[in-house]
This record gives structure tokens, sequence and C-alpha cells, in this order.
């Protein structure tokens, strides 16, 4: 196991987003616990112009903040992630730019677009139903995932801030490939996805990082860095 470990933490910091509050702590807490030295380092989007950048990294974590300041970097680096196996977390805007990746480069849907920036083409992520901002709602996972192992339950409960998720017209085509939706909400609406092929790559609409804020360690944190350690 390595004693430290290098997480490149992709996205625009912004001091007011209370997830951005809560993930440098949910890394201190996730460092003491498994006793690792653990050295985030914030990338803003628009510096992410070659996957080189990353190259020095052992895990990466896409933050919420979408729609970023330069998409194309938020994407590169969940490319780089999915294929070169560094173990990945998006949470937020990092589950939903997961989703578009996914949809464009394995998917071969290569007009996969977002709702809240795109007005063509299929929106995998549109509008959710109701608001998601400063929500809290409960979480059920699939059995055997690693978001199930790693919370050591079927049920959670989370905190959000978003406005937009999976679009339920593909959630189908979604499931017909080898991702894995692994935690829905209760109404049966995406909340998590896994590639279980992979050393660890989890994405989530909701903001496990606020649990920092309790005082808790979140689950998938303490996931990333333990396999991010392991090397």
């Amino acid at each position: 196991m390595k004693a430290q470990v290098r997480i490149a933490l992709v996205g625009d910091y912004n001091p007011q987003a209370v997830a951005h509050q809560a993930i440098p702590v949910a890394l201190r807490l996730a460092a003491a616990h498994l006793d690792i030295d653990v050295q985030p380092q914030w990338l803003p989007t628009e510096t992410l112009t070659s996957p080189n950048i990353l190259q020095d990294f052992d895990a990466i974590w896409v933050v919420p903040g979408s729609p970023y300041r330069y998409d194309d970097g938020a994407f590169m680096a969940i490319r780089h992630a999915r294929e070169n196996n560094v173990p990945f977390l998006g949470s937020c805007g990092g589950f939903q730019y997961a989703i578009i990746e996914y949809a464009r480069n394995v998917m071969g849907w290569h007009d996969a677009g977002h709702a809240e920036t795109d007005s063509g083409g299929r929106l995998v992520i549109a509008p959710l139903s109701c608001s998601l901002v400063e929500k809290t709602g409960d979480i059920v996972f699939q059995p055997d995932t690693r978001v199930a192992r790693a919370y050591g339950s079927l049920n959670t409960h989370e905190g959000y801030h978003c406005n937009f998720g999976v679009n339920p017209e593909f959630v189908v085509d979604l499931q017909r490939f080898p991702l894995i939706i692994s935690g829905y909400d209760s109404e049966g609406d995406v909340r998590a996805i896994e590639l279980p092929a992979h050393r660890f790559y989890v994405a989530t609409l909701f903001q496990s990082e606020r649990a920092a804020l309790r005082g808790e360690l979140s689950p998938l944190v303490v996931e990333l860095v333990k396999t991010a350690a392991n090397g």
C-alpha cells in the first residue's frame, strides 16, 4: 500500500459551494481513518488541456459544480480515468458528465448532451421532475455492487444540490452496456452508476462528501482513497 496518494480534484473551486467545503474535510477524515497521507490538488477545468497533466495522480474526483468553465477538460479527465483504470469518483456534476462521456465514447452516441448546456442531440441528462437543490433523499443500492459494499448496506440517506439527472428515456439503453446502475432513489430514478471491471469507477448524483460536515466518513471517499493507495 502506498504511503501517500495524490488525488486530482477536477472542477472549478467555489468557496460558497457546500460540496467544495466538504471535500477537503472528507479527504482528511478518510486519510486519518486509513492512516494514509492524502494530497489533494484542485485542477480548474480550463487547465486540463492534455491527459499528461493527470499522469502523476493516483485517483481522479470530478467534483460538483456544473456547468464547468471548460467542459472538454472535465470530459477528458473522466475518459482518462475510465480508459486507464485510474480510480474515479464523480459526484453531482461529475456523475452527469460521466454519463455523457460514456454515452459518447462507449455507446457511440456522439450527439449525447446535457440539457443545461445543449439544445440538440440526445439529451441523456435532462431536468429533474423536482429540483434537488439542498434536498435530501433515500437511496437504494443494488446488491453486490461497489457502492453497496462500500456502505455495507443497501440503503442510505444523502444530500443533493442539483436540477438535472439521467433522462428516463435512455435508462434501458444504458443498461445494455457494461455500465451498471447501482443506486436508485425511492421513485426508481438513477442515482448511482459504476463500471464493475474497473478498479474503482463510481459516480453518484448525490454528494456523499457532505457526510464530512457532520464529522462522518463518506464510504465512497474512503474506497476511492483505499483503492488509490493499493495501486
